[in-house]
């Protein structure tokens, strides 16, 4: 069973002006072919998300014609505009659309379903995505729109734009994207009116981003993000977010879009494994985006010298969307209009610095969440969850069913790089249940191809092990397929388990549901409103892999070790007292971990070596 959506890495897809043209001729000849009497361009199927479509595709046949000035594309932009202009521009309140500020304000806007009253909540995007699409055939409008239409569309468009900052409440859905969408198509109309008109428009978009969108983002993994959906980000939604940023930067030359857009690149790049695989957000847990992220991934991985490319888009809208039959939809297509004029090409190689949510060699990767747990593990090709028991999730010690992986202070943090291994210390302070404060150490080192985690903590009572993970996806060619099994060893015993319950707040690595189906199952709302990584929390037990602690360590510690990487075991490892400090040996290096209180400012000491 393959994974729908988390097909090859982005910058697989060839982005030369070649590459281009011939993805615009394929649009050119379809739409051609498309195009009514009445100069409708929308897909027979569109139904929602409907609003801007048919004007997306003109945007996409001028952009064409004045890269090749096809003859045969003047008309058809003509006509389609025409088209958009008459028919789907809206000025009477569509019944039930809960976000008006000014009821009967006359002024345009676009709608998600045609029908009146039908799902009018998606009107306010459907609008953003209208203005955007509008911005773009003015801004290649020579030669094409020129006289009475071209001053029709720019009237429509700043009355989106009215209509989206005065007539309604700003990003009524706290949608990061569709907002930083909004103030992107202000910047892009004010260079289109009269000086001091335009002056307005430019100052009121750079304010409401400030206002509204910076001053309310989350934080998470140490860095502040623009908030989707109520979440901090979204696998799906957070890097549309980093295209706006990349557009907006572009179009203004404002700081303030390139350095939120580099924060959210390394939180990105941080968070994404070796493959590009991820998962998690408040939309859509494993869903991701395409075309729709290529510029902002590809204009920041230059701008922070790493390779976002590496994020596993779907590459069923790899150049722009379509419907179930492969035809094209215009949806979101001015995205494909600016990746086009954009020339920054793919930073194809990682940052060499070290990040404290992330250790990435070779193939191997673990991405960190806030409190310093594993939030996914890559190895050998095989990505891990956070197992969960009791309800809790993580990766950790667990004895008499408590999980030790929740901090209770200062969590630190010790990077390494030394003989061809990169390492990372993370000591944190924890409470069990019996209210005795315990340092968990926890050492990661890998070589590129395999990730060696020893895990050290004060004596647990009863049968202690250690939770090691949810066996979850593995690399198959470009595409992902489901696992229930990983290539691990074990210097003590190693089991894999799996719930005794088949209730949907059990995940059994062996059935066909993914971690998106159960999480929306679990989460309070529907799908598509709900918030998935909500519903996954409400987990009582998944699959996991169980270690016990490693024979012979220190009497006062309990020592555990885990191999993830090529088969075969464990091999030989000691665990011993080395004056105030743990030396800890494999086959392939020596580690000396500090005592738990570190150095004279309590940071934890690392030494490396290869065996």
């Amino acid at each position: 069973m393959h994974l729908p959506r988390q097909l090859g890495p982005l910058h697989d897809l060839p982005d030369s002006p070649e590459a281009y043209d011939a993805v615009l001729a394929g649009v050119v000849e379809e739409a051609l072919a498309r195009l009514t009497p009445e100069g409708n361009l929308e897909h027979p199927d569109c139904v929602d998300d409907i609003g801007d479509t048919s004007l997306g595709i003109t945007s996409l046949l001028a952009l064409a014609w004045q890269r090749g000035k096809d003859p045969r594309l003047p008309e058809a932009v003509r006509r389609s505009l025409a088209f958009h202009l008459r028919e789907r521009v809206y000025t009477e309140d569509n019944p039930g659309y809960p976000n008006l500020r000014a009821r009967h304000s006359a002024l345009p806007y676009a709608r998600y379903t045609l029908a009146s009253g039908a799902h009018p909540i998606g009107d306010w995007p459907s609008t953003v995505w209208a203005l955007l699409q509008a911005v773009n055939v003015l801004d290649l409008a020579e030669g094409l729109v020129e006289g009475e239409q071209r001053a029709e569309l720019l009237e429509v468009a700043h009355g989106y734009w009215r209509w989206l900052t005065e007539a309604t409440f700003f990003n009524p859905q706290e949608a990061g994207n569709q907002a930083i969408g909004c103030v992107v198509g202000g910047l892009m109309l004010a260079r289109h009116l009269p000086p001091g008109q335009g002056e307005q428009v430019r100052s009121r978009a750079i304010a409401l981003y400030a206002d509204k969108i910076r001053a309310h983002r989350v934080a998470d993994r140490g860095a502040l993000l623009p908030p989707e959906h109520g979440g901090a980000y979204d696998n799906n939604y957070g890097p549309i977010s980093l295209s706006f940023l990349a557009q907006a930067h572009r179009v203004s030359g404002e700081r303030i879009f390139a350095e939120d857009g580099d924060a959210l690149a390394r939180y990105i790049d941080a968070r994404l494994t070796s493959g590009g695989f991820d998962n998690g957000g408040p939309r859509y847990s494993e869903q991701h985006s395409g075309f729709e992220s290529v510029l902002g991934l590809r204009y920041f991985s230059r701008r922070v010298c790493s390779d976002l490319g590496r994020y596993r888009g779907d590459s069923r809208w790899g150049r722009h969307a379509v419907k179930a039959d492969g035809g094209v939809d215009g949806h979101f297509a001015w995205m494909l209009v600016w990746q086009i004029q954009d020339t920054t090409r793919w930073h194809r190689g990682p940052s060499p610095l070290p990040a404290r949510h992330q250790l990435r060699a070779g193939t191997v990767s673990v991405a960190f969440d806030d409190r310093m747990t594993p939030s996914l593990v890559e190895a050998a090709g095989t990505y891990y969850l956070p197992a969960a028991v009791n309800r809790q999730h993580g990766f950790g010690p667990v004895t008499e069913g408590f999980l030790f992986c929740r901090p209770m202070g200062e969590v630190r943090v010790r990077d390494v790089r030394a003989d061809g291994l990169t390492a990372k210390l993370v000591t944190k302070p924890v409470v069990g249940r019996d209210h005795v404060l315990r340092h968990v150490r926890s050492l990661y080192v890998t070589d590129g191809t395999s990730l060696w985690v020893t895990v050290a903590v004060e004596q647990l009572p009863g049968t202690p092990y250690l939770l090691a993970g949810l066996p979850y996806a593995t690399d198959d060619g470009d595409r992902v397929r489901r696992t229930a099994v990983g290539d691990a060893a074990s210097a003590g015993a190693l089991r894999l388990t799996h719930p005794e319950s088949d209730g949907v707040d059990h995940f059994d690595a062996r059935a066909d549901r993914t971690q998106e189906e159960a999480a929306f199952a679990l989460a309070a709302d529907p799908r598509g409103y709900g918030n998935p990584d909500e519903g996954w929390r409400h987990l009582v037990s998944s699959t996991a892999l169980e270690a016990e602690p490693a024979p012979g360590g220190p009497d006062d510690l309990h020592v555990f070790a885990v191999r993830y990487g090529p088969s075969g075991p464990f091999g030989a490892l000691s665990c011993e007292r080395d004056g105030s400090s743990l030396k800890v040996r494999t086959d392939h290096f020596t580690a000396v971990l500090g005592e738990v209180a570190g150095d004279a400012h309590g940071e934890p000491e690392l030494t490396l070596q290869a065996s």
